[in-house]
């Protein structure tokens, strides 16, 4: 009997330290995934904090080590395409490798815009440069959570529908730099080439709200200089070469602002214009290359590069796009397209600086 309940004991003691185990060892089998109704650790199963900065991640680097950059560039242009060179120049000579950078040309239509950075946001990039004002609206509809920075657009304020023209920190998550050379010095360039001009023609295409600005604005300068003043808006390319011819039989001297379709569309002004011997002054060296006779004009190369030096704070975590300022060059170059010039018989005064190509 002695023996029996010894025996007896012995087995309930085991039965009750399987019966322990049991209840402490995972329902699966060692190394197998939990099951769908079983919730994973404590730890893994709380929400990552979120970052006091919500427009930048908390952990910058994707599971690769690498940040990830999407570029969205309206179209293939001289100025863009040095824009999107500078920045990513910037970004590769502050991270090397450790950058993934995702590219996307709308070729000049803004619904593209919107596709391009619609994939950008669904591989939740950790930064979007928005290259041209239709990339920046685009972005700005797509995320307000993914920082942005703009580069090659004029006025932001404009560009994004606010109550202020006056480009400064927006706030939220958006920044960038800016591609707007001074308007009074631009209108003190017509002044020195042309003292004796008194019709100065404005051309710019209407659906740009950026290039309204603009010429609303230079309009003001050049009239205060004694010019009279006509605005000649195009809608899109369409009418823009019989705009173009009404504004050179009108007018002894064009402006044109930096404006996206003009600066596509350059040789279409040129056309029509050196033949009718009217000498056009671009708002930028692109346009200028293309059809004008003078420019005074920033880097796109510098605004790239300086919008990339802005994410390289980003995305290190040293800074907040909502605190940046909008950036700008603030080394302007008069410069002249000798071959428009030779063609119309000009001689440029001596500080001005010949476009190469």
């Amino acid at each position: 009997m002695k023996k029996t309940a010894k025996l007896l004991a012995l087995l309930l003691a085991l039965a009750m330290a399987l019966s322990l185990a049991a209840c402490s060892a995972s329902p699966n089998g060692p190394g197998e995934a939990p099951d769908e109704d079983n919730s994973v650790s404590a730890e893994n199963s709380q929400p990552s904090a979120a970052p006091e900065n919500s427009t930048g991640p908390a952990d910058n680097k994707g599971n690769d080590g690498k940040y990830v950059v999407g570029i969205c560039q309206l179209l293939p242009h001289p100025a863009l395409n040095l824009a999107t060179e500078g920045f990513k120049d910037a970004l590769k000579a502050e991270f090397g490798d450790n950058v993934e950078i995702k590219e996307g040309n709308a070729g000049g239509d803004p619904a593209n815009c919107a596709t391009i950075i619609d994939g950008f946001v669904a591989d939740n990039v950790d930064l979007i440069l928005a290259n041209a004002t239709p990339s920046l609206t685009a972005a700005a509809s797509a995320t307000d959570t993914i920082p942005i920075l703009g580069t090659a657009v004029t006025n932001y304020g404009i560009a994004l529908n606010l109550d202020t023209t006056e480009d400064k920190v927006l706030g939220g998550n958006i920044s960038g730099t800016s591609d707007l050379a001074p308007l009074d010095q631009q209108a003190a360039m017509v002044k020195e080439l042309f003292p004796d001009a008194k019709n100065v023609g404005l051309l710019y295409c209407t659906a740009e709200a950026n290039s309204v600005y603009q010429i609303e604005t230079v309009q003001g300068f050049l009239e205060g200089m004694g010019y009279t003043c006509k605005r000649y808006g195009f809608n899109d390319v369409n009418d823009l070469s019989a705009v173009t011819q009404t504004a050179a039989d009108e007018s002894d001297v064009i402006y044109v602002p930096t404006d996206n379709t003009a600066a596509d569309n350059a040789s279409t002004i040129a056309d029509v214009t050196i033949p009718a011997g009217v000498p056009v002054i671009a708002g930028e060296e692109g346009i200028c290359g293309g059809c004008g006779v003078a420019t005074l004009s920033i880097s796109y190369y510098e605004i790239g590069q300086i919008a990339g030096e802005m994410a390289a704070q980003i995305l290190k975590g040293e800074k907040s796009v909502s605190e940046m300022a909008i950036g700008f060059d603030t080394t302007l170059d008069k410069k002249y397209n000798p071959a428009i010039c030779e063609a119309l018989g000009l001689t440029m005064p001596d500080d001005y600086i010949a476009i190469e190509g």
